[in-house]
Order: C-alpha cells, then sequence, then structure tokens
C-alpha cells in the first residue's frame, strides 16, 4: 500500500508540475505582450503630447506649411484665371459683383426668414 501511496504521490506530483510549468510559460508569454501593448501605448501617447506642446508654442510646422501651400496655390489659381478668362476684365467684376449681390440678397432672406419664426415646430 505505501508504494501505491507513494506512486500515486509522485504521479499528483509530477501533473502539478506540468500543470503549473505550462502556466508560467503563459503568464510570462502574456506579460511580454502586455509590456509591448504598454510601450507601444506610451510612444504614441508621448508623440502626440510633444505635438501638441508643439503647436501650443506656434512651432508646428505643419500648420505653416499647410497654410503656405495654400496661399500659393490660391495665387496661382487667380493668375492662371485672369489669363484665361474668357472675358475682359470689367465684365468680370460685373459678373463677380452681382454674384456676390444675389448671394448677399439671399443671406438676408434667410435672415428674416429665421428672424420671423416663431420659434415652434411645424407653425
Amino acid at each position: 500500500m505505501r508504494t501505491r501511496n507513494k506512486t500515486l504521490a509522485t504521479i499528483l506530483l509530477g501533473a502539478g508540475a506540468y500543470l503549473l510549468e505550462s502556466m508560467r510559460e503563459r503568464l510570462t508569454d502574456g506579460a511580454h505582450d502586455l509590456h509591448e501593448r504598454a510601450r507601444d501605448t506610451y510612444d504614441l501617447a508621448s508623440h502626440r503630447a510633444s505635438r501638441a506642446t508643439a503647436a501650443l508654442r506656434g512651432e508646428d510646422s505643419h500648420i505653416l506649411s499647410s497654410a503656405a501651400a495654400l496661399l500659393v496655390g490660391v495665387g496661382i489659381g487667380v493668375g492662371v484665371g485672369m489669363l484665361l478668362a474668357p472675358a475682359s476684365g470689367e465684365e468680370t467684376r460685373a459678373n463677380i459683383a452681382g454674384k456676390v449681390q444675389d448671394f448677399g440678397d439671399k443671406v438676408r432672406t434667410r435672415a428674416r426668414e429665421v428672424e420671423n419664426a416663431t420659434g415652434t415646430y411645424g407653425a
């Protein structure tokens, strides 16, 4: 009987050791993955914070380069438009003034409609 108990104890200890070893490997792998994810999150947050700091200090070159590109594009567009315009300058200015006047009239009409509204739905 003693031999049986000793054999059973040996088997149980071996099985327990095997289960603990497999759990240790999984926990080690999980900890490594968790460490990598934490490092990636920290790096991303650090990058965003440094960009925000640069923007607040006025050192953000992305905004300046975008604004400069926009101004250059507008300038080129105006120049090409003037060169290729089908009408004379006087006619073009009159057309633009008329369209601005029409747009202003529409805005004023819409503002009066909103001003005269009762504020209730469907009334």
